[in-house]
């Protein structure tokens, strides 16, 4: 027996040099197996810049080629070229060095639509409609996007001097301005409807939106916000912890947000409500529809889970991926899917994306009608696996985010699409504006609600928007004006709002005839009801 006790650290040292041995040897060959792959590739890009028919840019085929990788995975593992991880950190980020304006170029020339609030551009006094037709001395005019971007941003501290034409002078003003951190609000409004109706509008979850979220709800509740609406429409996602940071103002306790299942297990996480503030026990309606993506579903799916709220408008995109971003070398990126994720009660909210065409096709053509769908059988003749929330309703994970009174929000005509489509609205208004501008601002000063309230576009101005369309070659139809008349001058009316008051006027003028909106502030009762908050 002492024999074999003396061989025991022998046998010790040949089982961890066997294990050493065995995960070498499994690493040599998994390398081996890549190696063999890569070397595929070099030969193949070597043969082809060698002797390809015609010049070949070796970039553009590496691009190609990781492009062709990843289209044999899902839909949302993609590459992003270095010029467009620059403006996706800058909007991750929530900030870029400039001088704080929102421009489009009209006519090749560069007319400011908006000085960004807080900005050094509206600190000086540059206001919307405002030409730039020099920069540093040298004429503008005819510039593209990029070429004014690449002047007005820069590093933060350094000066630029602009030359400025405002129409209402009919003059020239010179600036010179100083560079400064501008942020990229994700809550792009937040205002009172009524005493105790609040609404905000979050249009993507980038790293500053739940402080954001959390000064906008500080303050309409000091201004007394009893009920909230919180609009989701469109914000195509973005940070998974910041989708759990804004739950978490309305969902109390420690309960479950939303949990991730990966491959790589380092990848599992779980996100809970944590923290306790005042918003959880106010009516809660989240407006959605089908361009509501990723963390706005997570955030509408917890609160439709735990019954917290109503969810109101159109189904969701349907996108339950989570991705990882890596930047390369060059600057680029990949953005590579690492995990699904499941609400509370375990629904995963991926829809299928076997047919990658009709996966984008599918949200485009989908039709659903307006009803009360608190108990889901809307769905009742799916394939898709059913779930309970809190209170025992059934919903169906699979599919997105199902509202629980589905709310169409209204079909365009043919001639609204190409109004929109060839920027109609804003260069009428932008025209209008350049005459009238003074004058209504001096009319309605700083009194929005006097201007939401009183404030239309007549007939004769109507009628001056069609002739104004032809000539933007954008053919009058008679049926699809007469249709759409009404969300046509809303529209026109919101233009002029943004111009004056900003996201504020944009968004309180648009409101009046949202059909969405409208039924989701007659719903308050019923939100009470769901999440037990009714006396």
């Amino acid at each position: 027996m002492k024999k074999y006790l003396n061989l025991i650290p022998y046998f010790l040292l040949v089982l961890i040099l066997g294990i050493y041995l065995g995960i070498r040897m499994s690493n040599y060959l998994s390398f081996s197996g890549n190696k063999i792959q890569i070397e595929k590739l070099n030969e193949v890009l070597g043969f082809t810049e060698n002797y390809y028919v015609d010049s070949v840019k070796s970039e553009k085929l590496v691009e190609n080629a990781i492009k062709g990788m990843f289209s044999e995975l899902d839909p949302h593992t993609v590459y992003i070229s270095r010029q467009d991880q620059i403006l996706d950190e800058e909007s991750f980020r929530g900030n870029f060095d400039g001088i704080g304006v929102e421009f489009q170029i009209l006519r090749d020339t560069i007319t400011v639509v908006s000085p960004i609030t807080g900005g050094p551009s509206e600190a000086l006094g540059i206001i919307s409609g405002d030409r730039i037709v020099k920069i540093e001395g040298k004429s503008c005019i005819g510039w593209n996007n990029q070429d004014v971007l690449k002047k007005l941003r820069g590093k933060k501290g350094d000066a630029v001097e602009l030359t400025i034409f405002r129409p209402s002078l009919k003059s020239t003003i010179n600036y010179k301005i100083v560079r400064d951190k501008i942020n990229l609000y994700s809550v792009e409004a937040s205002f009172m409807i009524d005493n105790s109706t609040a609404y905000l509008s979050l249009t993507k979850f980038s790293e500053t939106s739940a402080s954001e979220m959390e000064r906008a709800l500080n303050e309409l509740y000091a201004k007394g916000m009893r009920k909230i609406v919180l609009d989701l429409r469109n914000n195509p996602g973005g940070y998974e912890f910041q989708a759990a940071l804004v739950s978490d103002f309305f969902i109390d306790g420690n309960k479950m947000i939303v949990y991730n299942k990966a491959r790589v297990k380092k990848y599992d996480e779980e996100y809970v409500a944590e923290k306790t503030y005042p918003y959880e026990k106010l009516p809660l309606i989240i407006l959605v529809n089908r361009g509501s993506a990723s963390a706005s579903e997570i955030v509408a799916g917890a609160v439709q889970d735990w019954d917290r709220g109503l969810i109101v408008g159109e189904t969701t995109f349907g996108k339950g991926l989570v991705q990882k971003s890596v930047q390369l070398e060059d600057g680029s990126a990949v953005r590579i899917t690492i995990a699904k994720y499941f609400t509370p009660s375990g629904r995963q909210i991926q829809r299928d994306y076997t047919d990658k065409k009709k996966y984008y096709e599918e949200v485009m053509t989908r039709r659903e009608n307006d009803e009360m769908n608190l108990d889901h059988k809307n769905e009742k003749d799916s394939a898709k696996v059913k779930f309970k929330t809190k209170n025992g309703r059934t919903v169906y994970g699979g599919g997105g985010i199902t509202p629980d009174y589905i709310v169409e929000s209204g079909f365009l005509s043919n001639y609204s699409v190409e109004l929109r489509k060839n920027n109609v609205y804003y260069l009428f208004v932008r025209n209008y504006l350049d005459k009238s501008g003074d004058q209504l601002r001096k009319q309605y000063q700083d009194n929005i609600k006097k201007f939401i309230d009183e404030f239309e576009f007549d007939e004769n101005q109507m009628q001056s928007f069609i002739k104004f369309a032809e000539s933007q070659k954008v053919k009058y139809e008679p049926k699809g004006y007469s249709v759409d008349k009404e969300s046509i001058r809303t529209r026109l009316k919101a233009f002029v709002a943004r111009d004056m008051y900003k996201n504020t006027g944009w968004y309180m003028a648009l409101l009046k005839s949202d059909r969405q909106f409208q039924k989701a502030i007659s719903l308050f009762g019923e939100a009470e009801k769901l999440s037990g908050l009714s006396k």
